[in-house]
């Protein structure tokens, strides 16, 4: 199976919105923070230093990533990322997860940070695999529905 990681698209917007809800929506639910980011990515994430990729099989989206500019000093947060429920189970998020170190060592970024919940069971799985370390997760956690906060210094 080819996977193509891509750069944000306009043509994408749709698929990176309906990745992700239906991600959330199979997992927890969606917070009000969630819909105005999916809603508008190029006002949040892009607009402000971000970058979304894409994982295509023959031109179609089967997968998403976002990382997020979190602070001024080179901190980038790795999230919204999503794939969509006929394509799991075939390592596409941890190709994207491991395009997103290797873009980000390339582009001198200091420290990837991300946000999830236990309950992910594999997905913190891959985060460990991929050396990310729990680190304290502050009170007013952008998420509710987080409960770990982990980081990588590249």
């Amino acid at each position: 199976m080819t996977i193509d990681i891509v750069p944000y698209d306009k043509k994408y917007a749709k698929s990176f919105y309906d990745l992700n809800i239906e991600w959330l929506k199979s997992y927890f639910y969606l917070e009000p923070y969630d819909e105005i980011v999916l809603k508008n990515p190029e006002d949040f994430i892009i607009d402000k230093g971000g970058i979304i990729f894409f994982a295509l099989q023959n031109s179609k989206v089967v997968g998403t990533v976002a990382l997020m500019a979190f602070d001024r000093n080179g901190t980038y947060e790795l999230t919204k990322m999503a794939v969509s429920t006929q394509y799991r189970g075939q390592k596409i998020g941890q190709r994207l997860m491991q395009y997103c170190i290797e873009f980000s060592r390339n582009k001198g970024i200091d420290k990837l940070v991300l946000y999830s919940n236990t309950r992910l069971k594999n997905a913190i799985y891959i985060y460990k695999k991929y050396g990310f370390k729990e680190v304290f997760l502050e009170p007013e956690s952008p998420y509710k529905r987080s409960n770990i906060k982990m980081e990588l210094y590249l």
